[in-house]
């Protein structure tokens, strides 16, 4: 798979028009060390392509939605059924918890074997009402999906997720912190229409569950931010879009970062027997984008990478060898203080777990970490 550099676009036409399947991107690009970044929320930033975007509850499984029919000429809505699968599940893996274990074992123990609770925080309740905005900023009509009206839906946002969790609004202490987060909020969605025009997309499906077994009896899952499908010459052409609140990685990271997309194109791979044409990235918190073409050489390669994975979380859960791996990001983890890396002490682990780790809290619509 091919993957392209991050790149800034130049700000989308002033009026709809069509989407070709074709599209690329947009049409005049500069590198992203040449981008200027967006405004930064106040206090500690997470490293570029780090921020935790949201733990938020998600739709019941199976469950996405179907933005409108309008305006778009080529990419179009269309039926997304997962096909079912005859092998038992022994074991589920999302893209989140599979960067767990890669980034740090310890932390996908605490997370999935100890199941430690994790308090929310401003980087990641921003994740969720970015993304719930993108999601009903497609409800509207064409025309009226404008900058100013994804500003005008972040305050509704808000307090619909404080009404399904008063607690998050212990996160500011006065009106004008909770003020400033809101508009750090705006701001990235600043950054997306810097990136495409939605008045010329009709999205197939947003916030769409897909999941797959594998032959191994491993479940894939996870929550697709967008996906575009239109009907081409040569067939079906899917396009899977997903949004980061968080800085684009540098060159080096980028094939880490694209980990996730390849994950949902194997899923749509094996469960509608198409390919995806392309991948998408957007980082709104510098403006900047990554795309890639998979191969079916690639997925597949990418089904054994994670096979691979499995049978090395299976191991660790087997033999109790969670190891710590510190990295910059450690800074940003909510069990540091119990990491041996640290001078902390891990709890015992569970004397009653099963023999495999199982992960069978629901993975939520804004998983990702970036």
């Amino acid at each position: 798979m091919s993957t392209l550099p991050a790149t800034a676009a130049s700000p989308p036409p002033a009026g709809p028009g069509g989407t070709d399947p074709a599209d690329t991107g947009p049409a005049s690009t500069t590198p992203a060390s040449t981008t200027p970044a967006g405004k930064t929320p106040a206090g500690k930033t997470p490293p570029p392509g780090t921020t935790p975007e949201s733990r938020a509850v998600p739709p019941p499984a199976g469950e996405g939605h179907s933005g409108p029919v309008s305006g778009g000429r080529g990419w179009h809505e269309g039926p997304v059924v997962a096909q079912p699968q005859g092998t038992q599940v022994v074991a589920s893996l999302s893209p989140s918890r599979a960067a767990d274990f890669v980034t740090c074992p310890l932390r996908y123990r605490f997370r999935v074997v100890d199941r430690l609770p994790e308090p929310p925080s401003e980087a990641a309740t921003r994740g969720t009402v970015v993304h719930a905005v993108l999601d009903r900023l497609f409800d509207l009509p064409a025309t009226e999906r404008t900058q100013p009206a994804a500003a005008d839906l972040v305050e509704p946002v808000w307090a619909d997720l404080l009404t399904r969790d008063p607690a998050l609004g212990g996160l500011f202490d006065d009106d004008g912190a909770r003020s400033a987060w809101l508009e750090s909020a705006r701001d990235l969605l600043t950054g997306y229409f810097s990136l495409e025009d939605p008045r010329r997309l009709a999205p197939a499906a947003r916030e769409l569950y897909v999941e797959h077994v594998l032959e191994s009896g491993l479940r894939l899952r996870g929550y697709v931010d967008r996906l575009d499908e239109a009907e081409t010459p040569q067939g079906t052409a899917l396009r899977v879009i997903d949004y980061k609140t968080g800085r684009s990685p540098g060159p080096a990271f980028e094939g880490a970062a694209m980990f996730q997309m390849r994950f949902y194109a194997l899923v749509l791979w094996r469960t509608r027997g198409v390919v995806p044409r392309e991948l998408r990235l957007y980082y709104l918190g510098d403006r900047t984008w990554l795309r890639a073409a998979p191969e079916e050489a690639e997925l597949r390669a990418t089904e054994r990478r994670i096979e691979a994975l499995w049978a090395a979380i299976a191991r660790a859960h087997r033999t109790g060898d969670w190891r710590a791996r510190p990295s910059r990001l450690c800074d940003w983890c909510d069990h540091k203080s119990r990491c041996p890396a640290f001078g902390g002490t891990p709890p015992p682990l569970p004397e009653a777990r099963a023999e495999v780790p199982v992960d069978d809290t629901a993975p939520a619509v804004c998983e990702a970490d970036g």
